[in-house]
């Protein structure tokens, strides 16, 4: 039966993902009813995925405005001002509901996809970042999903030849069964370089670039806006098939037809593939485009105008060629040996409007698909919230060995070192690379300059459990400090918000308060955000995730000479503290991992002592007094300086040792293991000293001489002593051992 006469049943419309009411909408959208091709075309659009129906409104508190903001949301990446004419483009997605179905194929096509919004916008991949969630590696489904998901991230870089130089990992029960990869993606572009997606000037030509159109991913827009379930569980046709050569050659070409001056716009096909690309584009330049199914290039005999629209095949773009250029496009795409074809046009009807064979199947107001309902969900605060508040600390007893706990500690997969991941990836290729996975962030050089850019990207989803607001503070805190441990000012953010279904009032006040703690810490630093993601319906039939905000941050060296590493240098320097000690325990890993409980009071965040602290680690590094610098977040003051000795060394030769006193009074676990902010560990040579500590005077930092590097054994006061070698071993092969 055609798609044009099948009859719309609440069924067929509850099978689309789509309420009665949003169906009413449409109906009178278009005067009429529409056929199912057409029903399937709103339906991808106004997916959570793709039309962020019931997180628009909340996103409108980021401040997205800056002096270095050249592109800011809404396009396909964001962009800021570095100088000397270069600009940095950068941006995260999340590639969680495949990766829990496919992981390999989820992970890969999740870098395939945020690479492409980086080369849309006429920018070259430099480096790839990922921050992944996973449940507790004794669980041997976890280990099939943590395999499957760092072979696709790695196999998809490393093929493309971008280095993937920085990341993080949790373990925590809350991700069991439902998986969270978020990747990101940074690249350069020159200034005249920078093209959007928008299709303008009627009669031009539209093009459709890449590889062929297949039935992979038909509906994956829809499918990433559902609870993960063993219905979704067997979706796999939702899920997209990579192909890294193919994308390779893509990119070339891309930024050849974008550099050579003759498109008027291009757009990545990714959620919603042909149908998204289309309609945006359209909507964006205040136009229409006309286009004929039977024109694109198809992989599969027999493909309806409903699949091809839906399908979410990879490495594929849109674009639009300026008058006369249409030959030179087709030319050079025959040069990097890809398919090209001109399937239809621009029009000043500002409709999209698709026809096969001549007869017309869609016709519907493209505007109309990029603006779906925006709703405003009922929230209420979880009643366990306030048990975290009131949660007594006194109730926990402090142990009798630290020694021990440091090292379970350092044993845990979430702390302990990456290595087994990191090594899987290329994190050199383009020797652009000048600090590598394992310091608090990467760094690369900005070639025939003397800049640089730092990037990091970070979360804690435990702390935004207990405190929504303080967690989302923190989570932009962090992914700054470890910019300006660095050496780097922070200028810009980029953000992928994970959480549960948005219909359910407890976990919307989750999301609502966590996103203004982000925008709040973000408009209070200066550090704008240029674009993002959101993912929704991070569930399972075992309940809704942790709230889950990442935060990937770039920060820009004027001269990269002056980068800073998280790691001890030499012996004989000496050892401080910024930062107040604390001695809470609340919301910290070590609660959790060695007492069962993920509560307590989330660790408390002032701002303007924050900014104070950023600015005076820069001002550290201009003036060279640090030998080293790394912030104390999970495991708290004694994991900081233990990853001190050992982070930055490749055998045993390379250990540092340590020997430090503990500062300040209270609980001594609090004091080794809580997770106050606003700290660093920072070591210098003896000779600037006192130039160290005057910085920190004039920023009005809290800093305490602490001890000194040497020898072979961590030793922190009377509580902990233990062997560096033996504590460097635990934290290197943690992960290794558990996958063996």
């Amino acid at each position: 039966m055609s798609p044009l006469t099948v009859e719309i049943t609440p069924e067929i419309i509850k099978e689309h993902g789509l309420k009665p009411d949003e169906y009413e909408r449409i109906v009178k959208i278009l005067g009429r009813t529409p056929n199912l091709t057409e029903l399937g075309v709103y339906s991808v659009m106004w997916s959570e995925h793709c039309g962020y129906k019931h997180s628009k409104a909340v996103l409108r508190k980021f401040t997205t405005k800056g002096d270095r903001v050249l592109q800011g949301p809404g396009e396909n990446a964001g962009i800021m001002d570095i100088g000397e004419g270069w600009a940095v483009a950068f941006k995260v997605e999340s590639h969680n509901h495949p990766s829990a179905v496919e992981p390999y194929q989820g992970a890969a096509t999740g870098v395939g996809g945020i690479l492409r919004d980086i080369f849309t916008m006429g920018a070259r991949p430099i480096a790839n970042l990922n921050s992944l969630r996973f449940g507790p590696l004794t669980n041997p489904k976890v280990k099939h999903l943590f395999t499957g998901v760092v072979k696709g991230i790695a196999d998809y870089g490393n093929c493309m030849g971008i280095p993937t130089v920085a990341g993080e990992v949790v373990f925590d029960e809350t991700y069991t069964d439902n998986c969270l990869v978020n990747a990101m993606s940074v690249g350069l572009v020159r200034h005249e370089h920078i093209i959007r997606g928008k299709a303008t000037g009627v009669g031009n030509a539209v093009i459709y670039i890449g590889a062929t159109t297949g039935r992979d991913g038909i509906h994956g827009a829809t499918f990433a806006s559902t609870e993960i379930s063993q219905e979704s569980q067997e979706k796999r046709s939702a899920v997209q098939v990579a192909d890294p050569f193919m994308e390779k050659l893509l990119m070339e070409a891309t930024l050849e037809l974008i550099q050579s001056d003759i498109l008027v716009g291009i757009q990545d096909m990714g959620a919603a593939g042909l149908t998204c690309s289309t309609c945006e584009m359209a909507s964006r330049g205040g136009a229409g485009i006309e286009i004929d199914v039977t024109k694109v290039p198809q992989r599969e005999p027999g493909m309806t105008p409903y699949e091809i629209l839906l399908s979410e095949s990879q490495e594929r773009m849109l674009l639009v060629a300026k008058p006369g250029c249409e030959q030179r496009v087709h030319d050079i795409l025959a040069k990097w040996d890809l398919h090209a074809a001109t399937i239809g046009t621009v029009t000043d009807t500002g409709l999209m409007v698709v026809k096969e064979n001549g007869k017309t199947v869609v016709e519907v107001p493209a505007e109309s698909l990029t603006e779906p309902p925006i709703y405003h969900p009922e929230k209420s605060e979880p009643a366990i919230l306030k048990k975290h508040r009131e949660f007594d600390e006194a109730i926990i007893a402090q142990p009798s060995d630290y020694n021990e706990v440091l090292l379970k500690l350092l044993t845990d997969p979430t702390i302990a070192s990456k290595r087994w991941v990191y090594q899987q990836y290329d994190h050199m290729v383009r020797t652009n690379s000048f600090i590598r996975p394992g310091s608090d962030a990467a760094v690369i050089r900005v070639k025939e300059t003397k800049k640089g850019l730092a990037m990091t990207i970070d979360g804690n989803g435990s702390y935004c459990a207990v405190d929504p607001y303080e967690g989302g503070k923190i989570a932009v805190a962090e992914a700054a400090r470890n910019i300006a441990c660095s050496g780097a000012v922070p200028i810009g953010m980029t953000d992928c918000l994970n959480y549960g279904s948005p219909e359910k009032p407890e976990v919307f006040y989750m999301f609502e308060r966590s996103v203004t703690g982000v925008a709040d810490a973000s408009a209070y630093l200066k550090i704008p955000v240029t674009g993002g993601n959101v993912s929704l319906y991070n569930e399972s039939p075992q309940g809704a995730i942790d709230p889950t905000p990442i935060v990937g941050m770039i920060g820009l060296f004027e001269d990269v000479d002056l980068r800073v590493t998280q790691w001890f240098k030499k012996d004989g320097d000496l050892i401080y503290l910024l930062g107040n000690i604390g001695d809470s325990i609340g919301a910290s890993r070590y609660l959790h991992l060695l007492h069962g409980k993920k509560t307590g009071l989330c660790p408390r965040l002032d701002l303007k002592t924050e900014k104070y602290l950023y600015h005076g680690l820069r001002t550290m590094a201009e003036w060279k007094v640090l030998e080293s610098a790394h912030d104390c977040s999970d495991g708290g003051f004694a994991v900081a300086v233990a990853e001190s000795c050992f982070t930055g060394a490749t055998h045993e030769a390379g250990f540092k040792g340590a020997e430090v006193v503990l500062p300040g009074t209270g609980r001594l676990d609090g004091r080794l293991f809580g997770e106050a902010q606003s700290r660093v560990i920072v070591s210098c040579d003896p000779r600037n000293a006192f130039r160290l500590e005057d910085i920190a005077r004039h920023f009005q930092i809290p800093i305490q001489k602490i001890g000194q590097v040497g020898g072979d054994a961590l030793v922190i006061g009377s509580a902990v002593k233990v062997p560096v070698s033996r504590a460097a071993d635990l934290f290197f092969t943690s992960i290794e051992k558990a996958m063996a």
